[in-house]
């Protein structure tokens, strides 16, 4: 007797949501620290500001808030979503995941939840899946999201990453759709640069084992990287990968209306752009100059903010790339959400 399966269909994404802490903070609040100067910041990022959460701002809050901005854009409540998908590499608890408690708090306990650690490239990775999974008819409508609280685990006196890192939620709905709104993806690694960005010691490396209790001394495991091996494989293997992507999507640069890479650093997007001969009418996220680095969340915090500024983009046609600690990367093509 033959196993019966489920038949889903075609996906598209129906909203985007995003929370930005309410501190913004210049340049001029993280120099003195690393020994360093506005102009140098604008010059290797583009960075001017970015967002720090506070102690009232918890990376399940602004998942929260994120969710919930795009569950009301998509005349949604959580008791629609029946899969969620939180990408993160700074919830501050191995288990249970940060989804869980998502719809503990939300008020919808019983959809299958869980997390990701795709680093920066998370957001997309969920993408992928929640579109896998609505095609094959295990989902319905998916809620994904890239959340990060990257202040917990950033050293604010390390020069290679201090002036980078910030803080924020970005949220997407993924559901059926008549026609296809969400291309192939295109990912992989570059595992033999893991060491490129980490987060050590690992959290067994304070562990008193007789005691039970941490070791004295241990320091924290913030985030380090080599910011040249970092910008070199982004430049030159990454726009490779968004080039196949489109491919894979049967689409060119010259029928996109929007290019949204992770929000890395401005000189690898600029530099992405040109090296895929991407015309002038594709516009181009750049929300890394307002709100620095966020990880899984960047990406959906610059589409939120591209569509607040260029409403018209609504359901038009996106490249979107991410791309991190691992080495990891993603990317697909899509349609932006409808206008809410």
């Amino acid at each position: 007797m033959g196993i019966k399966t489920r038949q889903g269909s075609e996906s598209q994404i129906l909203s985007v949501g995003a929370y930005r802490p309410k501190r913004l903070v210049p340049n001029s609040e993280i120099v003195d620290k690393i020994e360093s100067n506005d102009e140098w910041i604008q010059q290797r990022t583009g960075i001017a500001t970015r967002r720090f959460a506070d102690e009232t701002e918890s990376l399940l809050d602004m998942a929260c808030w994120a969710a919930e901005d795009a569950l009301k854009k998509a005349k949604l409540t959580i008791d629609d979503i029946d899969t969620v998908i939180v990408a993160t590499i700074t919830f501050p608890f191995q288990a249970p995941s940060a989804a869980t408690a998502l719809l503990q708090r939300l008020g919808n306990p019983k959809a299958a939840a869980f997390d990701i650690n795709a680093a920066c490239a998370g957001f997309c990775y969920g993408v992928s899946m929640a579109h896998d999974f609505v095609k094959a008819g295990t989902s319905k409508k998916v809620l994904v999201i890239g959340a990060e609280k990257l202040t917990d685990f950033t050293n604010p006196f390390d020069r290679a990453t201090a002036f980078i890192f910030a803080d924020g939620a970005g949220a997407v709905i993924i559901g059926e759709s008549d026609e296809a709104g969400i291309g192939p993806v295109e990912w992989g690694s570059d595992a033999d640069n893991r060491d490129a960005i980490l987060m050590n010691p690992a959290w067994t490396d304070a562990r008193n084992y007789d005691e039970q209790k941490t070791v004295e001394g241990i320091v924290w495991p913030n985030i380090s990287q080599e910011g040249q091996k970092v910008f070199r494989w982004a430049v030159f293997s990454v726009s490779k990968a968004a080039q196949r992507a489109l491919d894979a999507a049967g689409v060119t640069v010259n029928d996109l209306d929007v290019f949204i890479p992770h929000q890395a650093n401005l000189r690898i997007i600029e530099t992405m752009a040109k090296d895929m001969k991407m015309p002038d009418s594709v516009l181009i996220a750049d929300d890394i100059r307002s709100n620095g680095n966020t990880s899984a969340a960047s990406i959906p915090l610059a589409m939120d903010a591209l569509l607040e500024k260029h409403p018209e983009m609504h359901g038009k046609l996106a490249l979107i790339i991410g791309y991190g600690a691992g080495l990891v990367y993603a990317g697909q093509v899509v349609k932006l959400p409808p206008k809410p």
